[in-house]
């Protein structure tokens, strides 16, 4: 595939993901691609994932656990087999009803037109606050955007 069909490819998984639906989503991964997301004890979807069956738990485990209220993507470069992603969230957390705001950069790579590995990047500090019993996390009341399905 060309650049701009890697770009047009994860630009479109962004939208089914902001749809919530998952199912299109997850047609665009290989069977074998793997998940890679920061290690935390507190926050329920952090860790490593591996094939459809494990990406479809790390989704599965995200929606029980939170909402985003707001998912922008800021800029989008590709090269190669290669798209970086970058950009920022905002997450409601319905166990404890805090919201977190965060910047993340997802590195894709992509193979045979399919996503062969996702790694999110991100500092779990201010997601572990407000999964966590820390009230120092925003209320709800501080989300800003329309909600998202996830």
């Amino acid at each position: 595939m060309t650049i701009q069909e890697n770009k047009r490819l994860v630009m479109e998984a962004y939208e089914l993901f902001k749809k919530g639906d998952i199912p299109s989503l997850l047609e665009r991964y290989r069977d074998d691609a793997e998940w890679i997301g920061p290690d935390s004890d507190i926050v329920p979807f952090a860790g490593t994932y591996h094939g459809k069956a494990g990406i479809a738990q790390f989704f599965q485990k995200l929606g029980e656990s939170s909402q985003a209220t707001r998912f922008e993507v800021r800029d989008c470069i590709a090269e190669g087999d290669k798209v970086v992603v970058i950009g920022e969230a905002s997450w409601l957390v319905k166990a404890t009803g805090h919201s977190y705001d965060v910047p993340w950069t997802h590195v894709i790579t992509l193979r045979d037109g399919k996503v062969a590995s996702f790694e999110t990047i991100y500092d779990p500090t201010t997601a572990e606050k407000a999964f966590g019993a820390d009230t120092g996390a925003q209320p709800a009341a501080a989300s800003k955007g329309a909600q998202l399905p996830h």
